[in-house]
C-alpha cells in the first residue's frame, strides 16, 4: 500500500498562466511531490483518458502515488494507484467494490465526518479545508487548526490536510500532526511550480 506523506499536488489547468495538468504534474514531481491527484470535471472522458495515462506514466517514473479524484471509471480503466471521493460522490461502497486493493480517500469537512471516513473503510482522510480556500468555490468554511488536530487524533488512518495551504502557513499544518499536505494554487499558481513545490517539500520534511 502507497504511503501519504509529504507533499500530495492536486492539478488544475491555469488558462491566464497557459499551464495543463501535464506541465503542473511534471514540475510538481520534479519539486518532490510524493503524491498527484488529477483532478478534472469537465473534459470529455477521453480526453480525461488522455491525460491521466500521461500522469500516470509520470508518476510511475519518479516513484509517487497516483490518484484520481471523483471518478471510478477513469481509476479503473487507467489503474491509478487510488481514487478520492468527496462526502456526496459517488458511494464509497461501489468504489471499493470497484476498485479491490486501491486506495481509496475520502473529503472529511468536520470531525465527525472524518470518524465516519475512518469507520466506512476510507484509507485516508482529507480533511479541509483548514483555511480558507481560493480553488473551490463551493468549499466549506474552514475549520481551522484545531480541528485538524483533533481529527488526527480521532483517527488512526493518514490524514491529508487541504484547503488554503501555502508557504507561510504549512509548518502550522504539519505541527498540528497531519501526514501530509494536499495543496493547488500553492504550486499551479505560482511563477516557479518546481520552486514552490521543493519550498512546501522542505517545510514538510
Amino acid at each position: 500500500m502507497h504511503k501519504l506523506k509529504g507533499v500530495y499536488v492536486i492539478t488544475i489547468e491555469n488558462k491566464k498562466l497557459k499551464r495543463s495538468h501535464i506541465n503542473v504534474c511534471q514540475a510538481a514531481l520534479k519539486g518532490g511531490a510524493t503524491t498527484i491527484q488529477y483532478r478534472e470535471k469537465k473534459k470529455a472522458f477521453y480526453k480525461m483518458l488522455e491525460e491521466a495515462r500521461k500522469i500516470k506514466e509520470l508518476c510511475q517514473k519518479n516513484n509517487a502515488t497516483f490518484i484520481i479524484n471523483d471518478s471510478i471509471e477513469l481509476a479503473k480503466i487507467i489503474n491509478s494507484d487510488g481514487l478520492h471521493l468527496g462526502q456526496d460522490d459517488e458511494d464509497f461502497k461501489k468504489a471499493r467494490r470497484i476498485l479491490p486493493g486501491k486506495l481509496i480517500g475520502l473529503s472529511a469537512t468536520t470531525l465527525r465526518e472524518a470518524i465516519n471516513a475512518e469507520a466506512v473503510g476510507a484509507d485516508y482522510i482529507g480533511a479541509g479545508p483548514v483555511f480558507a480556500t481560493p480553488s473551490k468555490e463551493d468549499a466549506a468554511p474552514p475549520f481551522g487548526l484545531e480541528t485538524l488536530a483533533k481529527i488526527k487524533e480521532h483517527v488512526s488512518i493518514p490524514v491529508v490536510a487541504i484547503g488554503g495551504i501555502n508557504q507561510e502557513n504549512a509548518k502550522s499544518v504539519r505541527d498540528a500532526g497531519t501526514d501530509a499536505i494536499a495543496v493547488i494554487s500553492a504550486v499551479s499558481g505560482q511563477k516557479d511550480m518546481t520552486e514552490a513545490t521543493e519550498k512546501l517539500v522542505r517545510i514538510i520534511n
